[in-house]
């Protein structure tokens, strides 16, 4: 009996040890076994620095039609959205009144013009009159030298001829007079005219038709806007840029924009212009960039998308972006030597958007670098004993 109560005690002894052994080996292998991890090396890759702005689609050339003088709008010819040439008649303004203006300026015309010929008529008579007064008062003046007349007789002859010079001068005054009012009656012509011709409003240039800001019946005066007029060809995207990358972006650096209306659609721009001055608030500069095919279909203020393309290197040495960790403010990368991890500081250059980073220096293509979920590598410490993923 003493014997097998032995064996029991040594049986459950065993079964005790053995469940011991497989705990520790199964918590070595799980909760305190080396982090798992994959490696991989440098590799050269064509690298595209893409610097990314969001903004809205505007037009530089933006043109408010209106009209020079006040009237009320009796047709309009054009309406949103509408395509329309340099010189094509929009709108229409009441005339009446100019157009009674325009009557009594050319009927104050044609009397200046009757006027003249009567003046003209009335100097060729006083210089026929002059012609024979001044050969009357030479006649006499012989005669009198001879005392054929009296002085008196003759001098009455001289008075007339200084009368009808004087008739001449007046004439002449009288005929000038008539041209000048004859000119003020052509210019008021002209102006009546030029009003009339103010009372028809045409597009100043090519574009696309806004807005229609005014209807028929509407009363205009000078400077308020009927139409919204925007050149087709000037539409581009103001993308807002962060400063912290603006490097390398410069005028005439391609782009591709993304508009909102086209999810998944881009389209190919360029940048036209920076701008010189940063918003203090959002610390983000202005960037104009320009279609290179001219919108065909546009919505000013749509909101859109652009990546700028800064720099591009072709086989340059690179590795996943997400290798790539911040300890103690320097950027670098951990390596496994021997089972355990080692920190590399590194120097970077353009960042790719598919998720490249190209490596300057700190490691080459025989180092392995680590690899693991954010959350873990996190948790890495130099010295650390890792296992690699097969």
């Amino acid at each position: 009996m003493d014997l097998l109560k032995n064996l029991a005690r040594k049986k459950n002894y065993l079964l005790w040890l053995l469940v011991l052994v497989t705990a520790g080996i199964f918590l070595k292998m799980t909760f305190f076994a080396p982090a798992k991890i994959k490696v991989m090396s440098v590799e050269k890759r064509d690298l595209t620095a893409q610097v990314y702005g969001n903004g809205t689609v505007e037009a530089k050339v933006v043109v408010g039609v209106s009209s020079k003088i006040t009237g009320r709008i009796v047709e309009l010819f054009a309406d949103q959205g509408d395509r329309v040439k340099r010189g094509q008649l929009l709108a229409k303004l009441e005339n009446d009144d100019f157009r009674h203006q325009e009557e009594q300026s050319e009927a104050g015309l044609s009397r200046s013009a009757a006027g003249l010929n009567l003046e003209q008529a009335t100097l060729q008579k006083a210089r026929s009159n002059l012609i024979l007064a001044e050969k009357n008062a030479q006649r006499f003046k012989t005669l009198a030298e001879k005392n054929m007349v009296s002085k008196q007789e003759a001098e009455q002859y001289d008075t007339v001829c200084q009368v009808a010079r004087e008739e001449v001068t007046r004439s002449q005054a009288a005929v000038e007079a008539a041209r000048m009012e004859q000119q003020a009656g052509r210019a008021g012509v002209g102006f009546a005219r030029s009003k009339i011709a103010d009372t028809l409003i045409y597009a100043p240039q090519d574009g696309v038709i806004i807005t229609r800001d005014l209807e028929k019946g509407a009363t205009v005066s000078p400077g308020m806007s009927i139409f919204t007029l925007a050149d087709p060809r000037t539409v581009w995207m103001k993308a807002n840029v962060d400063e912290s990358e603006l490097q390398g972006v410069a005028v005439g650096k391609k782009a591709m924009i993304a508009l909102r209306s086209s999810p998944g659609e881009q389209l190919a721009g360029q940048v036209a212009r920076l701008g010189h001055q940063s918003d203090r608030v959002t610390e983000e500069l202005e960037v104009d960039v320009a279609f290179t095919v001219p919108l065909k279909n546009f919505r000013l203020g749509e909101q859109s998308d652009v990546y700028i393309v800064a720099g591009m290197k072709q086989a340059a040495p690179s590795l996943p972006s997400a290798a790539i960790v911040t300890k103690d403010t320097k950027r670098g990368v951990w390596v496994v030597k021997n089972g355990k991890l080692a920190f590399k500081e590194v120097t970077i250059g353009i960042v790719d958007r598919r998720n490249f980073t190209e490596i300057i220096s700190g490691v080459d293509g025989g180092d392995e670098v680590a690899m693991a979920p954010p959350p873990e590598m996190a948790k890495f410490q130099a010295g650390m004993k890792v296992r690699v993923a097969p």
